[in-house]
């Protein structure tokens, strides 16, 4: 499938916002995904050729992120095995998952996960666990285990959105920086997309030119956004967090009617 000129810019910028948005919130996806769509690119080739190209702008935002990385092994450890694990059965199933199916998922995991990181502090509350988590060491093994579970849930869901699903989770444990929360996304993005990566490769559901445009956009894209983030003033991040999650919701809700 060729492009021209004018695509190529139009990819190269689309990923560049995607990179910067999934360094600095989560959400990139829903900039660079639909871009390819508007392409006529199918959705599941689209959703493949997208998440190996946002996967170096990942890698480079982790990389920038590391500094805010400071949850100890045995939290981290589970979480990344259940991610790798996750991602590599859930790109196995999308390769055999409908374009019209899978489209039609899309708004509704994008709209509960914007809603769990949302509301988790009142859902905390009501279940009589609204302490608020700043030193993960403190974190019981019981409570590593129900996460690692859920994170397993959230990573076979490869696509479009997964980063509000994981800061979702995060937050219903009882974290509250969004840094914090940022860095830990990231890496889990890393991993969960890294199987990913490989399996869509294997199974040659990658469009290789629109790919490369889209990788060199991620990684100036992801850099930028993962240094601007932790400049940025928490209470704001955490409401572009919300917005652009709606955003998205509400334009996916509409254009897969």
């Amino acid at each position: 499938m060729g492009f021209n000129f004018g695509q190529t810019i139009f990819l190269l910028f689309a990923a560049g916002i995607a990179g910067t948005l999934n360094a600095l919130a989560g959400g990139g996806s829903f900039i660079s995904f639909p871009a390819l769509l508007f392409m006529q690119v199918p959705a599941v080739t689209a959703n493949s050729t997208n998440t190996v190209a946002l996967w170096p702008g990942l890698v480079a935002s982790s990389i920038a992120y590391l500094k805010r990385l400071n949850a100890p092994l045995r939290v981290l450890l589970p979480l990344v095995v259940t991610s790798v694990a996750g991602g590599w059965a859930g790109a196995s199933l999308l390769l055999r998952t409908p374009q019209h199916t899978f489209l039609h998922l899309v708004p509704w995991l994008l709209l509960g996960g914007t809603l769990l990181f949302t509301f988790a502090n009142k859902m905390r509350a009501v279940a009589g666990r609204a302490a608020i988590i700043d030193d993960l060491r403190e974190i019981s093994w019981q409570s590593i285990l129900v996460t690692s579970i859920v994170e397993l849930l959230v990573a076979v869901y490869v696509g479009a959105g997964i980063g509000f699903m994981t800061l979702g989770m995060l937050a219903t444990l009882g974290m509250r920086d969004i840094l914090a929360m940022g860095a830990i996304r990231t890496l889990l993005a890393v991993a969960i997309n890294a199987a990913a990566v490989v399996t869509f490769i294997w199974a040659g559901a990658v469009l290789w030119p629109q790919c490369a445009v889209m990788i060199a956009g991620s990684l100036a894209g992801g850099w930028f956004g993962a240094h601007y983030a932790q400049k940025a003033d928490p209470r704001k991040m955490r409401c572009v967090v919300i917005g652009v999650g709606l955003v998205m919701s509400a334009y996916f809700f509409v254009a897969t009617r």
